[in-house]
């Protein structure tokens, strides 16, 4: 069984001039960075490898929780910045035999469109909520039963639970 975590970069600040590959997290943004990899921890779904996009502000939620989660190793990838969904479903098909826990860092839409791509059933509530809002810090826990990442295609996955830091009880959505 393959299992992949969609975590979407946390919240960001908009600082005037900045180029949008370029922005920080804000302050909210860090306390969320660090209450979903507590989450990560605790659940017991700490990946076997990281993909994070290069925009800084996926990054520094990698950068957050990976005290947190250990040893893990992580990549940035290019392509899952600003990528729509063909690119990040080849991104994640050629993840090698090495993880079959995957935590991807990245951004919408493109997360929600994977999600969405991926996701056959599941969790009807966990559905229901991403269909409305994919917010910030919003992580996906997506199943599937093939045993490479080659394999994995469309409608074939589980929605296993999807949280945000407000269903967490840590406040709003964003």
């Amino acid at each position: 069984m393959l299992r992949l975590l969609l975590l979407r970069h946390a919240k960001a600040a908009w600082p005037s001039g900045v180029l949008d590959v370029d922005r920080p997290l804000a302050r909210r943004g860090r306390e969320a960075a660090v209450r979903m990899a507590h989450y990560l921890k605790d659940e017991d779904l700490v990946p076997d490898l990281v993909l994070v996009s290069p925009a800084r502000r996926t990054v520094e939620t990698w950068d957050l929780a990976q005290p947190i989660l250990g040893d893990v190793e992580a990549r940035q990838d290019g392509r899952i910045y600003e990528a729509p969904v063909a690119r990040l479903l080849t991104v994640l098909q050629e993840v090698g035999p090495e993880a079959s826990t995957l935590l991807m860092i990245g951004h919408n839409p493109g997360f929600e469109d994977l999600a969405a791509l991926l996701i056959a059933d599941g969790d009807r509530d966990g559905m229901l909520r991403m269909s409305q809002k994919y917010p910030t810090a919003g992580l996906a826990v997506i199943d599937f039963p093939q045993q490479t990442w080659r394999e994995v295609a469309r409608k074939s996955g589980r929605l296993e639970r999807f949280a945000t830091p407000k269903s967490l009880g840590d406040g709003e959505d964003d």
